[in-house]
């Protein structure tokens, strides 16, 4: 039963993470693959404010998805004119600068020597310390992930994101301060990564840099481009199967000295199969959408 709700926790906190880099990747169409580094950066923030300054959880909670939205907008503003591959770049050259830090500034974060002694979650008088109980916490959290970023994707703010998306220039054409949307589509996906940082450390107590090593952000844009861009029960379920399959696989029975190995090998071609199979994703539209023009695209993006 205790591995059952450790996949339910890290299942939630990586569909708040997946569902964060959607509205960046999915609905604005920039190709982020740092995001990583704003889940270390709401963890590291979370676990240095209650292990030093005894904040209590909420506003610990709330300072470092704060943070976290802010260097959201430190990788945001720079990088307005950079699209594809640049941005790309430029993105993993900023996790590869957090992800030293995390290592080398010792004085804040104990480099290699991690932070220990994060205690449980304690909000008034409940505290969050069997499994189940964290569960629902992370449940809770999640809930208002999928609440908040439906109601920004439904709202004339998402649908001026979908129309930077396919068209940039267009959706400038009609008067539409696209920079601006931009960095406020990076900081709100930082701000819930910073979230599911402080969760993830509040959960195993300890953090140290292992665990947000860059493979972390590219498993992150994994999960989306495997859900689905652009759809938010794409970003829940590609999460969801991406980190349950690989502790399925360990009920194969497989002789242990090729376990491992043979996991990853057969994890790795059943993505591949799902990709070829559907490579808009699992959720993903079939179609893209597609802009005719300035005029139907104005109506568009007022439509609310």
């Amino acid at each position: 039963m205790d591995v059952i709700f450790h996949l339910l926790i890290m299942s939630g906190i990586y569909i708040i993470l997946a569902l964060s880099l959607n509205l960046v990747l999915g609905y604005a169409g920039l190709f982020s693959v740092g995001h990583g580094a704003f889940y270390g950066i709401g963890a590291y923030t979370g676990a240095i404010l209650v292990t030093r300054f005894s904040f209590p959880f909420w506003g610990e909670l709330l300072a470092a998805a704060c943070i976290a939205g802010f260097f959201g907008f430190v990788i945001g503003f720079p990088t307005l004119r950079l699209r594809g591959d640049y941005l790309a770049l430029a993105t993993f050259g900023f996790a590869v600068i957090i992800y030293s830090t995390f290592v080398n500034w010792i004085e804040l974060t104990r480099g290699p020597l991690g932070i220990r002694g994060i205690p449980e979650v304690q909000f008034l008088s409940i505290q969050f310390k069997s499994l189940w109980s964290y569960t629902i916490l992370v449940g809770f959290f999640v809930l208002i992930t999928i609440f908040s970023l439906r109601r920004i994707t439904h709202s004339a703010f998402g649908k001026v994101l979908e129309a930077i998306r396919e068209d940039d220039l267009a959706a400038m054409a009609i008067g539409k301060n696209i920079a601006k949307f931009k960095v406020l589509a990076f900081i709100i996906g930082a701000f819930f990564a910073g979230i599911a940082g402080v969760l993830y450390a509040h959960y195993v107590t300890f953090i140290d840099p292992s665990s947000f090593v860059l493979q972390e952000s590219f498993l992150i844009f994994s999960m989306v481009i495997f859900g689905g861009m652009g759809s938010i029960r794409g970003s829940i379920v590609g999460a969801a199967i991406l980190v349950i399959l690989p502790e399925a696989l360990r009920f194969l029975g497989l002789p242990s000295e090729i376990a491992a190995n043979l996991r990853q090998l057969i994890y790795g071609a059943l993505i591949v199969f799902i990709i070829n199979w559907r490579p808009e994703g699992l959720l993903g539209k079939s179609k893209d959408i597609k802009i005719e023009g300035p005029i139907s695209l104005e109506s568009k993006v007022n439509a609310n």
